[in-house]
């Protein structure tokens, strides 16, 4: 059974795996296509390191908010990551939300999306939120189905002047 974890290096032959899909299938996932793999796979501890730069307890970089980093996996196996946020600052309330999810492709339309989404809902909760805002691309139709399927209410369908694309926003009461 799949379950959120901590990013270990455990998992770093099938994260660097998943990475090299991105890169070959040039399928972003956010941030994704920016990392060097050969970088990575040299400094693999210093990139652990740095996905914990936001938690509660470190400085913050101004404009920035406390979040931590989950990985989905199953054994060893990396199926996606999740970036829960602890608070919101007026950037994160227009774009991104509390909670930002990314199912590798090949692990796509397997049921991952909605179970990761649902396990980030049960530690938001277990840090006190009583509500999340969850956002998602207008015309991601897997995203809006698991968000949907996670309780999320729309508030609306929205152009930024930040952002190329329209985007909804969902509001997940815990």
């Amino acid at each position: 059974m799949p379950e959120l974890v901590v990013p270990d290096w455990k998992y770093r032959s099938s994260f660097i795996e998943a990475v090299r899909e991105a890169h070959s299938r040039a399928s972003g996932l956010g941030d994704t296509l920016q990392l060097d793999l050969s970088g990575l796979e040299g400094n693999f501890e210093q990139f652990l390191t740095g996905l914990r730069r936001y938690e509660p307890g470190r400085p913050l970089p101004e404009g920035f908010v406390h979040s931590e980093a989950r990985w989905l996996v199953e054994g060893q196996t990396y199926l996606g990551r999740v970036s829960l946020r602890h608070t919101l600052n007026e950037r994160l309330r227009e774009l991104g939300g509390h909670i930002g999810y990314k199912i590798w492709p090949s692990a796509w339309r397997q049921g991952h999306g909605t179970l990761i989404l649902g396990l980030t809902l049960n530690r938001a909760r277990e840090l006190g939120l009583d509500r999340v805002l969850v956002t998602c691309d207008v015309d991601n139709h897997g995203s809006r189905g698991v968000i949907e399927a996670n309780g999320g209410e729309l508030e609306g369908g929205f152009q930024l002047d930040t952002y190329e694309k329209p985007i909804r926003r969902y509001w997940i009461d815990l």
